[in-house]
C-alpha cells in the first residue's frame, strides 16, 4: 500500500510548523514501520524544489510559484504533475488531504481520495463568527465532492462541518490525532517551578492568549511568584502589524510586564522541558478541531487548562483529567487558574489521570492500526 499525503506543513528543520504537520510526521513515520510506503507532496518553505527522506517517508517539496491571480492554478498544476510522476514509479493507493486540498486535483483511476477533517474554512468561519469567503467556500465544496471518503479527528469537527457541507454518504469514522510519546515523556513533579504558567501555540486571538494575559494580573496579585511563559510564532494582522507587539503595546499591564515572557517559536522536541517546569500548562483556545498540543501536554502528566469550546470536553474531563474554562471570558480564565494554583494536590491527581487517559486513547501504537484498517477498507472497495 502507498499513501500520498497532500500538505505543505510537513516539518522541516529550521522552519515553524503547526499541529497538522506534527501529526502527519508522527503518523507517516509509523506507517512506514508497518511496511506502508508514504509520500508527502506540498509546497516548500523555501523558493526551490527539494526531495528528502525522513525516517523512510518520501518528501517532495515543490517550488512555490506566486503569480497573482493564478497562484492557486500553478500550485495545483504542480501538485497534479508530481502525483502522476510518483504514481508511475510507485503506484499510489490513497491520496489524502485536509478539507480544501482536493479542489483541483485531477483524479486518477485506481486511486482512492480521502479527506481527513482537521478543521477547514467552513468549520472555522462558524467558530469565529465570520462570513464564508466565496472562493475558499467554493474550493472546499468542490474538494468534498471529489472525495471518496471523509473522516474527522473529532466528533465535533465532523458534526459542525456537516452543518455546511453534505458528506453524509461519504462519512467515515473519528480517528483521533495521536500523542507523540517519543518526545513527550512523563514529567517529574520535582522540576515544577511554582507559579509558572506555560502557553504554546501560534500567538493569535483564536488561541486565547490575549484573555490569558488579561487574566494574569489577578493571578500575580494572589500568587506573587507567578510568571507567564508564551511560546509560539507570531501572527500578523492584514495590514502587517504584529499580534505580539499589539499585546505588548495595549494588553499587558505595566505591573506584570516583567513577569510575561515571549519565547518565540520553540521546536516541538524542545517543548517538554518548558512543560515540565510549568506548574500549569494553559491553552485556552477559542477553537480547535482536535488539539494535538493539548494531547502532548496531557501525555506528560501535567496540570492542564483547556477550553469548553469545540472538542474540549472530548479531550479533557473537567476536574478529572484537567480543567476547562470559557476562553472568551477573562473572568472564567482567571477563576479556574486561581483554583488550580490553590490546590496543588488535586493538580497532581488530575495530571496522573490525564497521562493514563492519553495512553489509552491517543497512543500512536493503537491509532496507527486504526488508520491502517481504514486505509485497507477503502482500498478494498
Amino acid at each position: 500500500m502507498h499513501i500520498c499525503f497532500l500538505t505543505s506543513e510537513y516539518p522541516k528543520a529550521g522552519f515553524p510548523h503547526g499541529g497538522v504537520g506534527t501529526f502527519l510526521q508522527i503518523l507517516a513515520r509509523n506507517l512506514v514501520k508497518h511496511d506502508i510506503r508514504v509520500s508527502i507532496v506540498g509546497l516548500n518553505y523555501t523558493d526551490e524544489y527539494e526531495e528528502a527522506i525522513d525516517a523512510g517517508v518520501h518528501i517532495f517539496r515543490l517550488k512555490p510559484r506566486k503569480v497573482k491571480p493564478i497562484t492557486w492554478y500553478l500550485t495545483f498544476q504542480a501538485v497534479n504533475s508530481k502525483i502522476r510522476e510518483i504514481h508511475k514509479k510507485h503506484p499510489i493507493s490513497i491520496v489524502e488531504s485536509t478539507e480544501l486540498g482536493l479542489a483541483f486535483i485531477k483524479k486518477i483511476s485506481g486511486i482512492k481520495y480521502l479527506i481527513r477533517m482537521n478543521g477547514g474554512h467552513h468549520f472555522f468561519a462558524e467558530s469565529e463568527n465570520r462570513p464564508i469567503d466565496p472562493w475558499k467556500g467554493f474550493q472546499e465544496k468542490r474538494s468534498f465532492k471529489k472525495a471518496d471518503l471523509v473522516f474527522g479527528v473529532s466528533e465535533y469537527v465532523i458534526n459542525h462541518t456537516a452543518k455546511y457541507l453534505d458528506f453524509a454518504e461519504k462519512k467515515g469514522p473519528v480517528i483521533y490525532n495521536p500523542a507523540n510519546l517519543e518526545h513527550f515523556y512523563k514529567a517529574d513533579p520535582k522540576k515544577i517551578i511554582p507559579g509558572r504558567i506555560f502557553f504554546a501555540g501560534t500567538v493569535c486571538e483564536k488561541k486565547g492568549v490575549r484573555q490569558l494575559i488579561l487574566a494574569f494580573p489577578k493571578i500575580k496579585e494572589k500568587f506573587p511568584e507567578s510568571e507567564l511563559y508564551i511560546a509560539g510564532r507570531d501572527w500578523f494582522f492584514p495590514d502587517g502589524r504584529s499580534y505580539i507587539q499589539y499585546l505588548k503595546d495595549s494588553q499587558i499591564q505595566g505591573s506584570v510586564k516583567d513577569s510575561i515572557k515571549f519565547l518565540g517559536p520553540v521546536a516541538n522536541h524542545e517543548l517538554p522541558k518548558f512543560m515540565e517546569e510549568a506548574e500549569i500548562c494553559a491553552y485556552p483556545s477559542h477553537m480547535e478541531a482536535m488539539p494535538l498540543a493539548w494531547i502532548e501536554v496531557l501525555s506528560m502528566g501535567k496540570a492542564f487548562l483547556g477550553s469548553i469550546l469545540g472538542p474540549g470536553p472530548e479531550v479533557v474531563n473537567d476536574h478529572v483529567t484537567g480543567r476547562v474554562c470559557d476562553p472568551r471570558d477573562v473572568k472564567s480564565v482567571e477563576t479556574v487558574l486561581l483554583e488550580m494554583l490553590s490546590d496543588k494536590e488535586k493538580n497532581l491527581k488530575m495530571a496522573e489521570a490525564a497521562r493514563k487517559d492519553v495512553l489509552e486513547r491517543y497512543s500512536i501504537d493503537k491509532l496507527v492500526h486504526k488508520n491502517i484498517d481504514l486505509f485497507r477498507q477503502v482500498v478494498s472497495r
